[in-house]
């Protein structure tokens, strides 16, 4: 039986890699700080989970034991723990580490997480100009691409089969921040309406964690030195975002869609580029990769995951747990609240 060790595996692409690979007769092991972390349902399946530091060489080395076919890094950000994972490469017959779409540049430089938003032309290719490598702090928004860029830089000048994946923005159970929250939270506050900036027209590619589970089986089972951008099979905007999570939800609203020039302060969400970006992925396809679904079949259970924890006996603590300083401008309804009642008066 195939053994395959996920280094950070209880986010949602560890999670499910995990269930993929335990459904199609591997072993699993799992490493996190904390069990608790590790969902009921894939303890039963038969993961196992391992508790490590990412961080502590002596864990790591302790976790992979005889070795691994398959080495999932999902907690590498820095060149210091690209060499980390390195000297566990050597035992492994596969190793992937998830990288992001933030490394890739346009020709003005600019990037996803730069003040000014890129403008790539058409689809994105793994060729694309990328950050150049860096260091500084991995978790901000000026670090943490070009920390990517070198880690990345570390796995491929190594000569190992290290495989490296681009997903662009990650949607799936155990995400810490969970973008549909914009709209899953509308819809358990029972909003009549939702606030669309640009009209809803923002598209930023999203990812399933279960697309990226379906690559990672992919590349386990053909090892290489790579990089492959992964996405899911369709690309929507935030309008048909927010439109999908409605119908899964069986709610109905009515759409407030603003021009660029109304009132900033409405209509924010996670998806709201200036410019369309697109990964292609023509060359996971190549290799032999079939998508788990388009993005409305791989988001329900993110969604049905939102929904049962909101409601759950913890829910205080999970929607306190979330991103505040991200999501607060999202939910101004005040401010939604004036507008209509200042769009009522007008009419």
């Amino acid at each position: 039986m195939p053994r395959a060790l996920i280094l950070g595996g209880t986010g949602p692409v560890g999670r499910a890699s995990a269930r993929r690979l335990l459904r199609t007769g591997w072993q699993v092991a799992l490493t996190g700080r904390d069990r608790g972390h590790l969902p009921v349902e894939l303890a039963a399946e038969g993961a196992q989970f391992i508790a490590a530091d990412r961080s502590d060489p002596a864990q790591l080395s302790a976790a992979l034991g005889d070795g691994a076919d398959l080495l999932v890094d999902c907690l590498c950000y820095t060149a210091a723990d690209a060499s980390r994972l390195l000297a566990l490469a050597s035992a492994c017959g596969s190793t992937v580490m998830i990288s992001s779409k933030a490394v890739y540049v346009d020709s003005a430089g600019n990037h996803s997480n730069s003040a000014t938003p890129p403008h790539f032309q058409g689809p994105v290719t793994e060729a694309q100009e990328t950050l150049a490598p860096g260091a500084g702090d991995p978790l901000t928004r000026s670090g943490y691409g070009a920390n990517k860029a070198a880690a990345e830089q570390v796995l491929l000048d190594s000569g190992w089969p290290v495989t490296v994946l681009r997903p662009s923005k990650v949607h799936g159970p155990g995400a810490a921040r969970p973008r549909e929250w914009v709209f899953v939270k509308r819809v358990l506050d029972k909003r009549p309406v939702v606030f669309l900036r640009r009209r809803g027209s923002g598209v930023d590619h999203p990812t399933a964690a279960a697309n990226i589970a379906a690559l990672i089986e992919v590349v386990a089972a053909k090892p290489g030195r790579r990089i492959l951008n992964s996405a899911d099979p369709d690309a929507p905007n935030a309008l048909e975002i927010s439109r999908v999570i409605a119908r899964q939800l069986d709610h109905s609203w009515d759409e407030v869609l603003l021009d660029g020039g109304e009132d900033p302060e409405l209509g924010g969400h996670p998806w709201d580029a200036r410019y369309p970006v697109v990964l292609d992925t023509s060359a996971a396809l190549q290799l032999g990769y079939q998508p788990a679904g388009d993005y409305a079949a791989t988001v329900a259970d993110e969604v049905e995951w939102l929904v049962g924890a909101a409601r759950s006996l913890d829910s205080v603590r999970f929607r306190a747990g979330l991103d505040r300083e991200y999501f607060r401008p999202m939910f101004n309804y005040g401010a939604e609240d004036q507008h209509l009642a200042a769009r009522a008066a007008g009419s």
